[in-house]
């Protein structure tokens, strides 16, 4: 590349008079020196990005190109579309004797767009991750992993005689699993139609034949999503967190579900820093029921030496 475009070379000197005063223009593609005024280099190709405004509307916002390539979208955003709007470039309302050929238009290109059965099942399955990622409260990238993790399972022909919802639903929950994002079964199954019997049986088949490396869940995973969910303030947060330490230096939470853990300790900040909140609207929050709640909070509650006052 260089011996063809010897210019792109870096000069950092005069090789008239030695100087290093060098001033480069832009505009024109040039390198001069600004002691003899010696032309180093001319006629210079820009290689950065050129931030021009295409749009007719004359906004603020700059771009190189289109929007960006992306696993949300089955085609990765690579094919035009067709806008529904019936109007021409310069906003023009297009006449009745044209839409007829535009919707024809359309309809044949949302036809082009998925060719086979592989491209229609992800146009179908995509915007249902990214529906239920929205839900609940997931971002955008890892809505992309997700989306990603997806069409692996379709590369891998796990499609082949499953639900569509249930890989679906099992892209998210691992996703959220990878990045400790504090969502629990439930929470996905809420967002999803599939149950929760085959929501466990299809993940464990994803992490097998994907080879997923997942940690294990541990109950400070979903402290924030909790606390959050509860209005609870960053003192509460911070006694729940030193409560799951203690607990679990001294081996209480072994063998223990994470959620239960999380919620009885969630039960006991909050009436120790006097935010009180009652065991029904943490079971809500948290999917744990009740019961679970009390033995484990008592257990809790006995082993650190913690009084409560019910």
């Amino acid at each position: 590349m260089d011996e063809e475009n010897p210019q792109q070379e870096t000069i950092v000197k005069c090789s008239e008079c030695g100087s290093r005063d060098l001033l480069r223009d832009e505009d024109k593609g040039e390198v001069c020196c600004s002691d003899c005024g010696l032309v180093l280099i001319e006629n210079e190709i820009d290689l950065g990005v050129e931030w021009r405004v295409f749009s007719s509307d004359q906004s603020d916002e700059k771009s190189r190109t289109g929007a960006p390539m992306t696993n949300m979208i089955h085609d990765r955003g690579l094919s035009t579309d067709i806008d529904w709007q019936n109007k021409d470039y310069s906003g023009k309302a297009i006449s009745s004797r044209h839409r007829s050929q535009l919707h024809r238009m359309r309809k044949w290109q949302r036809r082009a767009r998925t060719t086979n059965s592989r491209e229609r099942n992800l146009s179908k399955a995509l915007p249902e991750i990214t529906r239920i990622c929205v839900n609940l409260g997931i971002p955008k990238s890892m809505i992309e992993e997700a989306s990603l993790l997806y069409r692996r399972s379709v590369e891998v022909d796990m499609v082949r005689g499953r639900s569509i919802d249930a890989l679906v639903a099992s892209a998210v929950y691992a996703v959220c699993c990878r990045n400790k994002l504090g969502r629990t079964l439930e929470e996905v199954c809420k967002e999803s139609p599939v149950g929760r019997k085959e929501l466990t049986r299809t993940y464990k088949l994803m992490k097998q034949r994907l080879k997923l490396r997942m940690d294990v869940n541990r109950p400070q995973d979903y402290v924030e999503s909790f606390c959050s969910k509860l209005g609870l303030p960053p003192n509460v947060n911070a006694r729940v967190y030193k409560i799951i330490q203690d607990a679990t230096e001294l081996e209480l939470v072994d063998g223990k579900s994470p959620t239960g853990v999380t919620a009885a300790a969630i039960y006991i900040a909050c009436h120790l820093e006097r935010h009180i909140r009652t065991q029904l609207e943490i079971s809500t929050v948290s999917h744990v029921t009740e019961v679970t709640i009390r033995n484990r909070y008592k257990e809790l509650a006995s082993a650190l030496n913690i009084k409560i006052d019910n």
